[in-house]
């Protein structure tokens, strides 16, 4: 029998069984019962400078091939997110690059892709409210300009400028009057991004759901859904309770998705994930399960994934993207373990040790050989025997 080598934060080691992969199967139809969408990461070139600072160089056929694993097991793809580095390494042109080559492979595949809508381009730390207007409708016309669906994220540069409920009343109003199509509203926690304390005017969830759920109202026709990422279900739950008809909700919350994916007295949200991005088969396994009526089965699939998920999105939970290209590396999708910004280093050896017994655990790891000796390979690099 194989076995992992696990090392844990006080250096010791231990070993644990390799399990098999799930053995689960791509879907020979359309998901039915839920939409979802993995958001997906950037794979750099080996050879570029992934160091602090540098531009994104991208190994565009990794980058692409990832998409296209994701369509084949029928979910969509979430692209230009903050999974992908948005900020965080990955610059203005590469996203816009992202963006139109994402278009385009989604077109080939016959798959369903939304993508981010910023102010990001933006170099100017401070900037005025009809600034904002106009940089999210630059950035929203071009995705509109590509085939893809809009994702209109939460802005540093808004939340800097708006000292009112008002505010976010206004920008949104405008910019959603310019668009062509419906949009994804996107709330991001501080756990996510600090800089977007006090988003929709207030720091208390109550009061800054009952703005968001103003633009909303205010604004018919214009919004498909709304992607929370506040990493609290009561939140969730509960705006998801007030929605107007036709109103989706996106999970975005990597901490409780099983049940509020799954059905439940006060019903159930989509998903917009960058969880999927990291367990794609196991994602569209559980999803298959509820096609086919058998909820048990979906919580048996994908329950077990949460511990994994957690641990992934662990605080720092905006160093969560380590996690998701450390599994891809794992998991066969890209040469190496390296990412754009040098944030391959954002976690430590214990750390990805526990990803990797969970994914284990969690039936998670698509290829178990094939991660054993990347794994360990890691682990002899780094001074571990394994």
């Amino acid at each position: 029998m194989s076995t992992l080598r696990l090392l844990a934060s006080d250096g010791t080691v231990s070993e644990a069984a390799l399990n098999d992969s799930g053995g689960y199967a791509r879907p020979t139809s359309a998901l039915r019962s839920r939409v979802a969408y993995a958001a997906a990461h950037v794979v750099p070139k080996v050879h570029a400078d992934n160091t602090p600072g540098q531009p994104a160089d991208i190994d565009w056929d990794a980058t692409l091939a990832f998409r296209r694993n994701v369509y084949s097991w029928g979910l969509g793809v979430a692209d230009a997110m903050d999974t992908a580095q948005r900020n965080m390494g990955l610059d203005a042109a590469a996203t816009r690059e992202l963006i139109a080559r994402s278009a385009e492979v989604a077109r080939e595949a016959g798959g369903a892709v939304v993508v981010g809508v910023n102010t990001d381009h933006v170099e100017e730390t401070h900037i005025s409210l009809g600034q904002v207007v106009d940089a999210y409708k630059e950035q929203l016309h071009f995705t509109e300009e590509q085939g893809a669906g809009p994702v209109l994220m939460a802005s540093r540069h808004l939340a800097r400028a708006a000292s009112s409920a008002d505010d976010y009343r206004r920008v949104y109003r405008e910019v959603l009057d310019s668009a062509t199509v419906p949009v994804v509203l996107h709330w991001l926690g501080t756990a996510f991004d600090p800089e977007l304390q006090g988003y929709f005017g207030a720091d208390d969830w109550q009061t800054a759901s009952g703005v968001l759920l103003d633009i909303i109202r205010e604004n018919p026709g214009k919004v498909a859904g709304v992607k929370m990422s506040l990493l609290n279900a009561e939140s969730e739950i509960s705006v998801r309770a007030q929605l107007p008809e036709g109103v989706r909700m996106f999970t975005g919350d990597d901490f409780n998705y099983v049940g509020l994916i799954g059905d439940s007295e006060q019903g159930h949200s989509d998903a917009l994930l960058g969880a999927f991005a990291a367990i794609t088969p196991v994602a569209s396994a559980a999803i298959q399960a509820l096609d086919a009526g058998d909820p048990a089965r979906y919580l048996e699939i994908l329950g077990p994934t949460e511990e994994l998920s957690r641990q992934v999105f662990a605080a720092p939970t905006f160093y969560y993207k380590t996690g998701v290209a450390f599994l891809s590396w794992l998991n066969g999708h890209q040469r190496a373990f390296q990412m754009v910004g040098g944030l391959h280093s954002a976690r430590s050896l214990p750390h990805l040790s526990r990803i990797v017994e969970l994914a284990n655990a969690s039936l998670a790891l698509e290829n178990p050989e094939l991660a054993r000796e990347r794994w360990h390979g890691l682990l002899r690099l780094n001074g571990v025997d394994a």
